[in-house]
């Protein structure tokens, strides 16, 4: 069985029990009576303590098959000589209630409780969340002239191990409240039904809040990210985590009024604002607003992260952000974004575009290096989207890379593989972990390259995932 398809001690028994009813009437008559007897005390105490524990809606099938066969496996144990049901409608009805059990760990396999893979760095993984307020600049998305602009952060950063008995991370929220919250907005901007992704607040990530710094002096570099459309800051934990266990620290940025929802610390929850229209020349027109003020929110969160590190807001990493070394990058509408503030905002020093589309209506030349993921390119892609990527890295005045990974689609790049269902049309190809796996993979490269002299040349390594189109900068 999959790591990832992972059933409790007592949704295993309540499977076990359920299968136990359905298959004990076929048995010899010796071994009947106790394999039935058992069963059932199995079946309805494993059900008991679910139901008190809070099951998930994925075992609903199970018990249904369980109380459909109950009564017809154990009602001839409790009335001798009762007559028993012809063996074909037996046949049949153990049918329905074997396919009714089997249907459990199908929906368990098909939308599992993320397992977040075990970071590989040498450092443990600490986060915090912290909010921003911009007074010079106001909410757009808003009628109040005075409501200013507000972003919602969260860090991934190396960290001592935690004490024993720290408790890990939620994933989605500070709270597993705040993460059903997230995850019900996730689900209904991806119109879905809510029930459909409960097990993202059930998630434990491999991070411990607020635990001190890794020990040293250390300063770290920074990467910013800016989720797709709709997305969260923590749309992209096992990529931050994995960078983060790296010796980099990485700031997830939610979007009010953009993200499906940012839950505010005074308790307020944001929906989102965001929609299409159906019309291109429109919804171009809206996605190049929304990348604008997504750019804005990088540039302003950069410039917060010298009264972090300077400890004007406190928290574990004051003294140990390298300001000098900060990237900006993002995952669709989030990657051109980055690109965007990076053109806007030159104390950038790279940027890393995972599969994101560049809205810039003025595209103009920029310094810094680009490392652009994209997803393997079909029928289906949008024909423009390859030659604008293309247009704008070569206005990089450093040399660029464009990796072009087989087997990915457009959500390879995020955790959506460790809980969506795996089809290829969805998630790409390449299994649960390994979008997640080679997206850090790369990000590592290419970072360690560009902010650590002496690393040498990402290519090599960047050519072992895919296609690699190296963009040079064109002599003056």
């Amino acid at each position: 069985m999959s790591a990832h398809v992972v059933l409790s001690l007592w949704e295993v028994l309540l499977v076990l029990g359920a299968v136990g009813l359905v298959l004990a009437r076929w048995l010899p008559p010796r071994p009947r009576r106790p394999v039935t007897l058992a069963a059932a005390v199995v079946a309805v105490l494993s059900g008991v303590v679910l139901g008190v524990l809070g099951p998930r809606w994925q075992m609903l099938p199970v018990v249904a098959g369980a109380a459909l066969a109950l009564p017809f496996a154990v009602s001839p144990l409790l009335r001798r000589g009762a007559r028993r049901a012809p063996w074909w409608l037996a046949l049949l009805g153990a049918a329905l209630c074997l396919a009714l059990v089997a249907a459990g760990p199908a929906a368990v396999w098909a939308l599992p409780t993320p397992v977040f893979p075990e970071p590989s760095g040498r450092f443990a993984v600490g986060t915090s969340v912290l909010e921003l307020t911009d007074p010079e600049r106001p909410e757009t998305a808003t009628p109040a002239p005075e409501d200013r602009r507000t972003v919602v952060t969260q860090f991934w950063y190396p960290a001592r191990r935690p004490p024993a008995g720290a408790h890990p991370a939620p994933y989605l929220g500070r709270t597993e409240d705040e993460a059903r919250v997230v995850s019900d907005a996730l689900a209904d901007y991806s119109g879905l039904p809510g029930f459909l992704l409960d097990g993202l607040p059930r998630a434990r990530t491999h991070a411990a809040y607020d635990v001190p710094a890794a020990d040293g002096t250390e300063r770290f570099p920074v990467v910013l990210f800016s989720p797709g459309l709709g997305g969260v800051r923590a749309q992209n934990t096992a990529w931050a985590e994995e960078l983060a266990s790296h010796g980099y620290v990485v700031v997830g940025l939610d979007h009010p009024y953009d993200s499906a929802a940012v839950v505010l610390a005074d308790g307020r929850t944001i929906r989102t604002k965001v929609s299409a229209t159906g019309d291109d020349a429109e919804d171009e027109r809206r996605a190049a607003g929304w990348t604008a003020v997504r750019a804005a929110d990088l540039s302003f969160v950069r410039a917060q992260l010298g009264r972090v590190h300077g400890g004007a807001l406190a928290g574990p990493l004051t003294g140990r952000l390298d300001t000098a070394r900060v990237v900006a990058a993002g995952h669709s509408l989030g990657g051109g974004a980055a690109l965007q503030a990076a053109r806007q905002d030159p104390q950038f020093a790279a940027v890393i575009d995972l599969d994101g589309y560049p809205h810039d209506p003025s595209p103009r030349p920029y310094r810094q290096p680009v490392l652009a993921l994209t997803q393997a390119i079909g029928p289906d892609t949008d024909p423009d989207y390859l030659p604008q990527l293309t247009r704008v890295l070569a206005l990089s005045g450093a040399t660029s890379y464009r990796l072009t990974v087989p087997g990915t689609g457009h959500l390879t790049f995020t955790d959506a593989p460790l809980y969506l269902p795996p089809l290829p049309s969805l998630v790409g190809s390449l299994g649960r972990t390994e979008g997640p796996r080679l997206t850090a993979a790369a990000s590592l490269a290419f970072l360690d390259s560009v902010l650590r002299p002496g690393t040498g040349d990402p290519a090599p390594a960047l050519s072992e995932y895919g296609t690699l189109a190296v963009h040079r900068p064109t002599a003056p």
